[in-house]
This record gives C-alpha cells, structure tokens and sequence, in this order.
C-alpha cells in the first residue's frame, strides 16, 4: 500500500492544534475506542474517527496504519444508534469526532446545524469520482465529503425462473403473473412496501410514471418551496402504484415488508427483487442463477430512476484535529488502495472509479449496480427532505391497498407543505 505523509503546512497546524488542546480524547456516547496507532512518526495528535459498527471493522486497520505513517494517534469509535444526531449532539456539547462516516443525505441537515466543514479536494480527486458520487457530496456549491461507496438498487433476477430481462413493467409483471398461476413463485414482485410505505424502494417506479418531489432552485439543486406530490405527473405516478397494487395486477402488496421481501427472493418465492447490494449475501445463498439489470420503466414511460446513496467521510467543524482531519479526508481515504481495500473488508460498490475498475473484474455484481444507478438521482440532502418520507409512504401504502391517488397524493402535499410551513 503507497504511504502518505503529512504535508509540512498540515503538521504545523496539527502542532499547533495538538498544544491547544492537549492532544485530549473528545467524550463519547460509545464504547472505549476500539484501536490506536502508536504515535512514532514526526506528527503528533490524536485522530478521532465515528464510524457504525459495520465500518469500524473495515475501517481499523487503515486507521491504525494511517496512524503509524503519520506518527499520531488514531482512534475508531462505534457509534451504533442514531449516529446523525449523535454526531450532531456531541459536537455542539465540544465531544465530538474529527471525522465522521455517514449518508450524503445528512450533508444539509449537517451544514444547517454547523457540524462539518467543506473538504479541500482537488479538482483532480474530484474527477477520480464518477459526476453523481460528486454531485451527491456537493451542497449549496461546496464539497463538503469525500466519497467512499456508492449504493442504489436495481433489479435482480432469478435467470432459472425468468432469463430475460424484462424491457418495460409491463414485462416485468406479465412475466411474474404467468409465474404465479404456474405454480413456480408465490409473489410477482418482491419490493418492500409495509403498511406504512417505503419511498425509498418505490421511487424509481414512481419515477417512472411521471412523478417527482420536488421542483429545482436555479443551481439545480432540490427546491423546498416547490413541493411536487400533487402535481398531474405524480398523480399520475400514485395511479401507476395503485394499478400495481392490491386490486390491481397484486406486484406492490404492503404485506411484504423490509424484513421479507429478501428472504422470500433467496427462497424462490419471487422471480423478481428490486434492492440492493445488501441482498447479495442473502441472494447468493439462495443457489440459483441470477443477474442485476436497471428497474426498468412503463412501457413509453419516464426513467425509473433510483436514488442514489453515497457513502462519505465528513470533516468535523468542530474537532479538535482538524488539519489532520482533513489529510485523512482528502488525501487517505481517496487513495485507491485504500478504497481497495475498505471494499474488500466491507464490500459495497467503491466510490472511487479506479477502485471500482479493480473491483469489477473479481466481482461483477458491483459494476452491474453502479450502472443500474448511473442514471439515477442522488438522494436529496436538503434537510427538508426528513419531512417526505413519511407523507410519500402514507399515500403510497394507501394506493397500492386501492385508495384514491388523487386524494393520497393531495393529503401528501399539506402534510409535507404544513411541515414545511409553504
């Protein structure tokens, strides 16, 4: 793995940093930290990383080497239960972490709150990344994350039961139908649903009828004040919902939920899943032939496309080693080996390309997602996007039960625009 250390400029400011401070381990709501790097180098200072239990794991070992070739400390720390607001909490009370891991999507509620900095990527960096991981991790023209992994959901395919991709829903469903009353499946499409709605799995469908959320601000970015659920073109999309639904042609039903729909899939109970790279573990297991393609669209529709995650490490605005924050940041963990490697302990779709490039010639199913999103749209982080997702569910789960997409999509509108106060 190709070391890097600490530029002159940053081990100055760090020194500097590290006087002030004392070099003291911020308070957290967490257990003891779950390692360190001996401080053997010419820096000195302490590092402090929150990551969830899944990427601590990944992340130690670099953190730890990180450590070692910069002669600091570096500490990882699980954070397991509401890490945003977690993350928000302690930096306002001063017991805080320098670098934070979390969603793109907490980017404006993170900014609207004072808890992260911009990151100094160079344009070069910026151009290691595909445009929609950048566009994802940009906010009101600032970069204010580096990318790490890039996750959406697509559709997988048992190819024994269906070894076609379907071109159109319409495809898609005539396929699952005929598979029904042949005995072979018991469900025509395995998407989550609940009684209270799953935006997140819906919107490329909802997508793909004409609907959308919201309107843009003249830099393109989502505009709050222009909320869409009852537009003509979303109307539109909940009665696309509504005729998939449950007196309809029975694909969306609310009995299958977050905690079925994938185990259900694995156990050939569907042709067809619409998820994401975390269902390959259980998928594989199910030991039958599959492929991932795009959702498709409705035949003469708009795209189906999905929201697109971003996986980001955050700089802290109020850390306590910010320089060294920042070498992390920017020039660590968007180093390909780096990525490398954090995808092989923790394997999601890197976000760095030339990670991925590597990535896919072992494991195709991480190419095969990343196009299946390319076209999609990066989950909204503004923070007025907290007050969607309920709303959007409701109506959604009262359609595809056969309500009125009118009224479902009007009732949608005042609660998100009550919310907001539009």
């Amino acid at each position: 793995m190709r070391t890097r250390a600490l530029s002159t400029a940053a081990l100055v400011i760090l020194a500097l940093s590290a006087t002030a401070c004392g070099g003291s381990d911020p308070a957290a709501p967490s257990a003891a930290p779950s390692g360190s790097a001996p401080a053997t180098g010419q820096g000195s200072g302490t590092l402090v990383i929150w990551a969830d239990p899944n990427r601590v794991k990944a992340l130690r070992p670099f953190a730890e080497q990180f450590g070692t070739e910069n002669g600091v400390t570096v500490e990882v720390k699980e954070i397991s239960k509401d890490n945003q607001q977690t993350f928000i909490t302690a930096s306002q009370q001063g017991s805080g972490p320098d670098v934070m891991i979390g969603a793109h999507d907490w980017i404006g509620n993170l900014v609207q709150n004072g808890a992260i900095d911009p990151v100094n990527l160079t344009e070069a960096q910026k151009a290691a990344f595909p445009e929609i991981a950048m566009k994802a991790v940009t906010f009101d023209g600032q970069t204010y994350g580096a990318p790490y992994a890039v996750e959406n959901i697509a559709l997988i395919r048992n190819t024994d039961l269906a070894p076609d991709a379907p071109e159109t829903i319409e495809d898609l469903v005539e396929q699952g139908k005929k598979l029904k009353a042949d005995g072979k499946v018991k469900e025509v499409l395995c998407l989550p649903v609940t009684q209270k709605g799953d935006a997140f799995h819906a919107y490329p469908i909802f997508a793909a009828g004409g609907g959308s959320l919201f309107g843009a601000t003249p830099s393109g970015d989502p505009d709050p004040k222009q909320v869409k659920l009852d537009s003509p073109g979303s109307v539109k999309a909940f009665e696309k919902l509504r005729a998939l639904g449950e007196k309809g042609d029975g694909a969306l039903k609310t009995s299958i939920t977050n905690e079925n729909y994938i185990v259900n899939f694995a156990a050939k109970k569907c042709a067809y899943l619409i998820s994401g790279p975390w269902a390959m573990t259980d998928v594989k297991k199910g030991g039958f032939g599959y492929d991932i393609t795009p959702v498709p669209s409705f035949e003469g529709g708009e795209p189906a496309t999905p929201f697109v995650g971003v996986q980001t490490f955050f700089v802290a605005a109020k850390g306590k080693s910010k320089a060294l924050a920042q070498e992390f940041v920017t020039n660590y963990v968007t180093d390909k080996d780096v990525a490398k490697a954090l995808y092989d302990a923790d394997p999601r779709p890197p976000a760095l390309t030339e990670a991925l490039e590597e990535v896919k010639a072992t494991d195709a199913d991480a190419g095969k997602f990343m196009d299946a999103g390319k076209d999609g749209v990066p989950m909204p982080a503004i923070p007025e996007m907290q007050a969607v997702w309920q709303p959007f569910g409701i109506a959604e789960a009262a359609v595809v039960k056969g309500g009125d997409a009118a009224k479902a999509a009007a009732a949608a509108q005042k609660a998100i625009d009550g919310a907001l106060k539009n």
